[in-house]
C-alpha cells in the first residue's frame, strides 16, 4: 500500500521556507567569498607597499583579524545545505532505509544542540564587546561587528539544521518519500555530475530538488 506522504509530498510551507533560506544563505556565502577576495587584494597591497615603498597598510593585522569572522562563519549554513562539510560516513554508508534516516536525525539533533549553545556564548561575547567598547590594539577598530557576525551566522545555520531535522524526520516516517532540502549519500558518479552542474550554473533555483549528494 502506498504511503499517503509519498503522494502529498512535502508541505508547501516547508518548500517555501527552504527557498527563502537559500536566498539568505547564498547572500551570506557571497559576502564571505567577497571578503576573502578583498583580503587577498589587501595582502598584495600590503606586500607591495611594504617592500617597494616602505609604506605598509595601516592596521593590516587588525583588519585581517576582523575579517576572519566573516569568511569563516558566513558561509557555514550554505556549506551545511550542500553537504560540503567533512564527516565520517563509514558507518552511515552501511545503513539504508529508515535506519539511515534515524541516524541522520540523531546526528543533526546533536549538531543543533551544540550550535544553540554556541549562539548563546557568542552573543554573550558580542554584548560584552559592545558594552565595554572593545577595540583592536593597532588602529582601534571596534571588535563588536566581527563578534556580532558569529551569532548571526550561527543562527542561520540553526535554521538550516531545523529544516533538515524536519526533512530527515519526513524520511523516517516514510522512507519511500523523495528527499527534499537535505543532503543525501551518493556514489562518486553522482557527486561528480552534481559538481559539474554547479560549475555550469545549473542549480535548482526553486529549491524543490534533492540536495547535494555527499
Amino acid at each position: 500500500m502506498t504511503s499517503p506522504t509519498a503522494h502529498s509530498g512535502p508541505p508547501g510551507t516547508y518548500i517555501r521556507f527552504d527557498g527563502w533560506l537559500r536566498v539568505v544563505e547564498n547572500a551570506f556565502n557571497m559576502i564571505a567569498a567577497v571578503s576573502i577576495l578583498a583580503l587577498m587584494l589587501l595582502a598584495v597591497l600590503q606586500i607591495v607597499g611594504r617592500n617597494a615603498f616602505n609604506w605598509p597598510v595601516p592596521g593590516f593585522i587588525d583588519i585581517t583579524e576582523q575579517a576572519m569572522a566573516v569568511f569563516a562563519f558566513m558561509g557555514i549554513a550554505y556549506c551545511q545545505r550542500v553537504g560540503g562539510h567533512i564527516r565520517m560516513e563509514l558507518f552511515l554508508g552501511k545503513l539504508s532505509g529508515r535506519a539511515m534516516w534515524i541516524a541522520e536525525v540523531i546526528g543533526i539533533l546533536g549538531i543543533w544542540i551544540v550550535v544553540a549553545a554556541l549562539i548563546y556564548g557568542s552573543w554573550f561575547h558580542f554584548e560584552r564587546s559592545w558594552t565595554i567598547g572593545d577595540s583592536s590594539i593597532d588602529i582601534g577598530l571596534p571588535t563588536w561587528p566581527s563578534k556580532l557576525v558569529i551569532p548571526v551566522a550561527l543562527s542561520l545555520l540553526l535554521l538550516r539544521l531545523t529544516l533538515q531535522l524536519y526533512g530527515y524526520w519526513r524520511l523516517v516516517r516514510d522512507p519511500s518519500a523523495e528527499p527534499v532540502a537535505v543532503p543525501v549519500l551518493a556514489d562518486v558518479e553522482s557527486v561528480a555530475r552534481h559538481e559539474i552542474e554547479e560549475a555550469l550554473g545549473d542549480d535548482d533555483a526553486s529549491g524543490k530538488g534533492q540536495e547535494t549528494p555527499r
